[in-house]
């Protein structure tokens, strides 16, 4: 228990240090070049507190949980032997956490609310919702594929820039011809996938089966897997911004 609370206080001392320059800068601005006074000084300092300690006990659970439950998801199913398991649990941690990203989610309702409001769906309300629900499911349908793929690279021991060659080359061939209304959306698509909970628990799961699998090195193997899941939802968005406006 000690040696836990010292670890804890390790972690709240580092975000602490991990935000004081993002502190610094608005503070500087606010105070400084704008000249404005701060209200709810209070409030702001304690809510700063709880960023602080939600970040420390987060980054924990991280250490605690997600990362070991990973790697050892990983050890089990490549030691397991089977490869369709191995499939299928990697397409569907990657729909799982992508389909509840709340940031996903924010991008798809406003995206939806944008098309509607530019005449390019209805503008009522269920048109707006299953725009929305289909962008979500197709960019967590695109990152559940994308694991898969990664997997399969590691699995095969091919060299990632051949993958990421071939996708972005298809990404700019794709902006050619897609709406200019989806290309934006996109883009962006590709950054909001990689959340706080897919990002370490894939991380683990290419750590883990480079580990585990003979001949493979978790420094060069084990990671590239979020480069995927960010490449292929420009990919699908990019073809469902060209499928929902040819129909």
């Amino acid at each position: 228990m000690p040696s836990e609370l010292i670890a804890m206080g390790r972690l709240v001392v580092g975000t602490l240090r991990d935000l004081a320059p993002i502190v610094l800068v608005v503070g500087f601005f606010e105070i400084v070049v704008l000249q404005q006074h701060i209200d709810n000084l209070g409030t702001i300092a304690l809510g700063l507190v709880f960023v602080m300690l939600g970040l420390a006990i987060f980054i924990r659970g991280l250490e605690m949980a997600l990362f070991p439950l990973g790697e050892t998801l990983a050890a089990a199913f490549a030691n397991k032997g089977s490869l369709i398991w191995l499939m299928l649990f990697s397409f569907g941690l990657g729909f799982g956490t992508t389909v509840a990203e709340p940031a996903l989610i924010a991008v798809a309702d406003e995206a939806a609310e944008v098309m509607a409001e530019g005449g390019a769906i209805d503008n009522n309300e269920d048109t707006r919702e299953s725009y929305a629900t289909a962008l979500r499911y197709t960019v967590a349908v695109s990152v559940g594929t994308a694991l898969v793929i990664g997997v399969t690279r590691i699995l095969l021991g091919w060299p990632i820039h051949y993958f990421i060659i071939v996708g972005y080359l298809g990404v700019v061939g794709l902006t050619a011809i897609a709406p200019a209304s989806i290309i934006g959306i996109a883009y962006d698509s590709g950054g909001v996938t990689t959340s706080t909970i897919t990002v370490p628990l894939v991380t683990a799961l290419g750590v883990g089966l480079a580990t585990v699998i003979k001949g493979r090195n978790p420094m060069i193997d084990g990671f590239g897997l979020i480069a995927f899941a960010s490449l292929l939802p420009i990919l699908f968005v990019l073809m469902f911004g060209i499928v929902v406006s040819a129909s």
